[in-house]
């Protein structure tokens, strides 16, 4: 009797065609691009050249599907928390969330990439500790950097690369 021995990664025969081991499993990312241009129902923004941006021009087309950001926003699903922690929290209120709605606007607005997808979907405040969600890995973590650049503290970052999810702790 033959015995087929697989690799345990890498691809793995299927006839012709062969099968790949996802090393990052994100399901807000389509397999195929989409048809363009086509525009997001949520928020406005554009799919153009293969990526979504948030200033579309004169001539976008009606809003055809939704975005991945509006798709995790709707899912309440986020890719990357920032969890504050500190006794001060609530006496540097407004100092914090300038400086995170600057991280979001510089990502997405004239100063950043144009990109639609970083956004922050929710902010809880609480006794001591504070909880931001994104929408984007990418902006948790210029968060996280931007806080301990400006507030000082200690810094932690903790990527789960299997499931494309990052958690920031930052304590003051």
């Amino acid at each position: 009797m033959k015995t087929h021995h697989l690799p345990a990664r890498g691809p793995v025969s299927a006839g012709r065609h062969q099968l790949w081991e996802e090393k990052i499993h994100d399901s807000y990312r389509r397999s195929a691009k989409l048809r363009q241009p086509a525009a997001c129902t949520g928020c406005g923004a554009v799919y153009r050249q293969g990526r979504w941006v948030r200033h579309p021009d004169e001539d976008a087309p009606a809003g055809n599907t939704l975005c991945p950001a509006c798709l995790r926003l709707r899912d309440h699903f986020p890719a990357g928390y920032v969890i504050l922690h500190g006794a001060d929290l609530g006496a540097r209120r407004g100092e914090l969330l300038r400086l995170i709605r600057h991280e979001e606007a510089g990502r997405n607005g004239k100063g950043g990439d144009g990109s639609a997808q970083a956004r922050v979907m929710a902010i809880e405040e609480g006794e001591g500790e504070w909880l931001v969600t994104t929408t984007d890995t990418h902006l948790a973590r210029r968060i996280g950097e931007a806080l301990h650049r400006t507030c000082r503290g200690t810094l932690d970052f903790r990527y789960s690369p299997g499931r494309n999810l990052l958690r920031v702790h930052w304590t003051a």
